[in-house]
């Protein structure tokens, strides 16, 4: 008799270990609380821009590699598109100066040996102090373990790290930046490549999930909300879906728990998890940018951080957003559209506009926080976790997502064969 795998949660998670238990020969149930798939990684039609926007621009590397597999297994990683070298143009808006990291296509870095590859006015000893974050503990400051001031920090370390870890770097976990920076600068350009869904995070990354599983005879059921979990003998044997709503579970079904960590701790109580959060606040702009326009773009001194050309607008970024969070709409929107128009060659009145604010979009990337984050055993020997939130051993990242979500298959599938 085929077992099944119940996955509590549509996200990226959620998603990425329905495919792979489907995949390992497992009848896959998806139960999703609200009335879309894709949950902090999804598209929607805005009235505003009248557009199909992200609700964040999210970016892959070419070196994440199970983000890449999962886009792989469900036939959309052509969808993933950028640049055939990892290049990255930074502009500051202050000085109005224009620089390009070019990070190259090999194995090693290499780039932080030629004056005309790494950042303007940096010599090869400002990257070697960076070299304490390979080894850094995760209980270790970032701002304890290399320098956060300087030429180098200002224009590259400091961008990539508040992108990472949506925290301000030197109150960030250096374990975690430690695995960004060995994931991607240490890996050489190969690993560097900056990958984008140019035609939408559900058009690539969630819709054709969603089919792949229903044309293969799962189920993939929206506005199904678990209420709680029923267990006997430390398993779970039945969930509960509320009204009468009562699927039992048989000796070899599994459940994989891929909801947001509140979620997560109302179902499981007692379970640790992290407790504070940080904003990440994304602005599109209906406009065609200019030919030439680079996919991305790194701003620095103001408060857009990185510029996203697409086909029919541009979109922006800005990572630990709280403090813009309760900014007037328009105020933000016209002060953001200011630093398009200077770092992106463009110009003009306020064209149509969104300001999209996820209030609780990862956790925060603190010592103290990745502390809480919990592995992906539970005490009912049924029942795993999946999510960003969970001890990746990364940041909230769209590679943790999908790391977490093939670990808990694999934890399933050892099991069975156990």
């Amino acid at each position: 008799m085929q077992n099944t795998a119940h996955i509590i949660g549509a996200g990226i998670s959620g998603l990425s270990a329905a495919v792979r238990l489907a995949n390992a020969g497992f009848k896959v149930a998806v139960h999703e609380a609200t009335h879309q798939a894709g949950g902090r990684c999804r598209s929607y039609f805005d009235g505003a821009t009248n557009l199909t926007i992200d609700n964040g621009n999210h970016l892959l590397l070419s070196g994440n590699s199970h983000a890449r597999a999962y886009a792989r297994a469900i036939g959309t990683e052509a969808g993933l598109v950028g640049p055939e070298r990892a290049q990255f143009p930074f502009v500051d808006v202050k000085t109005g100066q224009r620089w390009q990291i070019d990070l190259g296509d090999g194995r090693w870095p290499t780039w932080v040996l030629d004056e005309s590859r790494r950042v303007p006015d940096t010599g090869l000893s400002d990257y070697l102090k960076l070299a304490p974050l390979i080894w850094a503990s995760e209980e270790t400051l970032v701002g304890k373990s290399i320098p956060t001031e300087g030429i180098l920090y200002q224009r590259l370390v400091q961008p990539l790290l508040l992108a990472a870890l949506n925290v301000d770097p030197p109150e960030g976990s250096a374990g975690l930046a430690g695995a960004i920076v060995r994931e991607t600068l240490l890996a050489g350009g190969q690993a560097c490549r900056p990958l984008i869904a140019r035609d939408g995070l559900s058009a690539v990354l969630i819709e054709p999930a969603v089919k792949f599983l229903q044309e293969r005879g799962h189920t993939v059921q929206l506005g199904h909300e678990l209420r709680s979990f029923v267990s006997t003998d430390g398993k779970v044997t039945a969930l509960n879906f509320g009204s009468e709503d009562l699927i039992q579970l048989g000796a070899g079904d599994v459940v994989v728990m891929a909801v947001p960590p509140r979620a997560a701790a109302n179902l499981l109580p007692g379970l640790k998890t992290p407790t504070e959060f940080r904003a990440i606040v994304n602005a599109h702009f209906r406009i065609t940018p200019p030919p030439g326009s680079a996919p991305i773009l790194g701003v620095i001194g103001g408060v857009v951080e990185w510029l996203f050309a697409f086909p029919n607008r541009l979109s922006v970024t800005i990572s630990n957003g709280d403090r813009l969070v309760d900014m007037p709409r328009e105020e933000l929107a016209q002060t953001i559209w200011n630093e398009v128009c200077q770092a992106g060659g463009v110009s003009g009145e306020l064209p149509p506009w969104q300001i999209v604010r996820e209030r609780r979009a990862t956790f925060a990337a603190t010592p103290a926080q990745n502390a809480l984050r919990p592995g992906p055993v539970t005490a009912l020997k049924n029942l795993f976790l999946a999510g960003d939130w969970t001890a990746t051993g990364l940041p909230a990242t769209i590679e943790g997502s999908v790391r977490s979500g093939d670990r808990a298959a694999d934890l399933v599938l050892a099991a069975k064969g156990s």
